[in-house]
């Protein structure tokens, strides 16, 4: 057995970054005793894994009891699964979930694989599947759970560790694809539809903020293009489409201020240190997965109806808890954040545990 360490997250990129600050605890374990850490990501996480600090490499599995369209199970890919996680012979795995997903079926196979000891957090019984059984308190954010998690299975954070989001560097040159000048950028898309801003909503803001002189870019990934080239509206940069994960972040590293929905660009902008306007639609709770460690100001209705439903698609006709945030308010609250940035080397903080302002 191996003194190396799995850490377990099957869910997308900005719940994989939110895991962040409790991975850099694993490895700061793990090599008090001469091992590393690994991260098990889904395919739709595997790429903010690969930029957490401290991870020595990153399985990809598609789970099938996570994720927005879960596959269907597949046994080969189970037994595959088993068969590479036994070869690496882990001493121990901890398993990272929302509050509302279960540890059990990630457990049942890390068990199977022969894995020493398995730490996760789980209401159900877990029978003999977990050595390490965390009860989570309540009123934490994702990033407090997940590092209570890793405390729990006996990992705390390194000295001077300030729980922060980060990513690894050197990030790439993106200045060929941005502006010279300053510039805002804004992210209309979401994994989750329900999170986003609506598409004409989204333009809107574009036009209040290049109507005060600021320079817009808009980032997309390569499903958003059309939604990216309608928000732009000839007047931004469209970035949809053309930046991986890694430029992306390198393009919010040097923004002044995102605007973004509840979704992963909002966690990679505070990853890189940058300003966060939230556009937050509260079908998951704001305490739990508002961007964590910068100056944000959150902006939506947070007692609409579709409060606390964990809603994929909007149930309330009209998407009222984002449509009702005049696009001046979205400008209003760039100003608030942008101005008091200065230079990206002085833009600053809030402390970990801060809450968002709510406008």
């Amino acid at each position: 057995m191996s003194a190396d360490v799995l850490a377990v997250r099957l869910d997308a990129d900005g719940d994989v970054l939110l895991t962040g600050p409790a991975v850099r605890a694993l490895a700061h374990g793990a090599a008090a005793r001469g091992g590393q850490v690994d991260v098990l990501a889904s395919p739709a996480g595997a790429a903010a894994a690969r930029l957490l600090p401290g991870v020595r490499d990153v399985l990809t599995f598609d789970a099938p009891w996570s994720g927005y369209r879960p596959p269907a199970v597949d046994p080969a890919a189970l037994r595959r699964l088993v068969e590479t996680v036994a070869a690496r012979r882990y001493a121990t795995a901890v398993v990272f979930t929302s509050f509302h997903q279960s540890s059990l079926p990630t457990a049942l196979l890390l068990r199977t694989a022969g894995v020493g000891r398995v730490a996760a957090t789980s209401e159900d019984y877990p029978g003999s599947l977990l050595d390490v059984r965390h009860h989570r308190p309540e009123g934490l954010h994702e990033v407090e759970a997940a590092l209570a998690l890793a405390r729990a299975a006996g990992f705390g954070p390194p000295a001077g560790d300030d729980g922060r989001l980060a990513v690894r560097g050197p990030l790439p040159d993106v200045r060929a694809l941005v502006p010279a000048e300053p510039y805002v950028v804004v992210h209309p898309g979401a994994s989750v539809p329900a999170r986003a801003p609506g598409p004409e909503d989204a333009r809107a803001v574009v036009a209040a903020l290049a109507g005060r002189g600021h320079r817009v870019v808009v980032t997309g990934g390569p499903q958003e293009t059309a939604l990216g080239e309608l928000v732009a509206g000839g007047g931004a940069t469209d970035l949809s489409g053309r930046t991986d994960l890694r430029r992306l972040a390198a393009v919010l590293a040097g923004a002044r201020c995102v605007v973004a929905g509840n979704t992963g660009p909002a966690h990679l902008a505070a990853a890189v240190g940058t300003p966060v306007v939230s556009l937050f639609a509260p079908v998951v709770p704001l305490e739990r997965w508002a961007p964590w460690g910068v100056p944000v100001v959150v902006l939506g209705d947070q007692d609409a109806p579709c409060r606390g439903t964990r809603a994929r698609e909007c149930p309330v006709p009209g998407h009222t808890c984002l449509s009702g945030v005049p696009a001046e308010h979205v400008a209003d609250a760039v100003a608030r954040l942008a101005d008091g940035a200065g230079t990206r080397e002085g833009t600053p903080r809030t402390t970990p545990g801060a809450r968002a302002v709510v406008a």
